[in-house]
């Protein structure tokens, strides 16, 4: 009998994805929130939501939410955040 042995890794192929820098300050500033339609999210993100406009001056917040979490994004969706400052997506389990 022999074994074999599957790697699953992949190598590097295209550009290195670089972080966006972050923003100097979140006063004014639009927040895109991706829920990922978890059963906790809405709360986390009304959590959130409350803690950036209260405390940081955040203008708006542009809230969407998956048609569910095994998916990724609806491109129309990431559409929808393409005028935010700063995306948040999460998890709210």
């Amino acid at each position: 009998m022999t074994l074999r042995v599957l790697n699953p890794t992949q190598s590097a192929h295209g550009e290195v994805l670089r972080m966006a820098p972050p923003l100097a300050s979140l006063n004014g500033a639009v927040v895109g929130m991706i829920d990922n339609a978890k059963i906790g999210t809405k709360q986390l993100f009304d959590f959130i939501e409350e803690i950036l406009r209260k405390e940081h001056g955040v203008r708006e917040c542009i809230r969407r939410r998956k048609p569910d979490a095994t998916r990724p994004v609806p491109k129309p969706m990431l559409m929808e955040m393409s005028g935010a400052d700063a995306v948040l997506a999460a998890t709210g389990d």
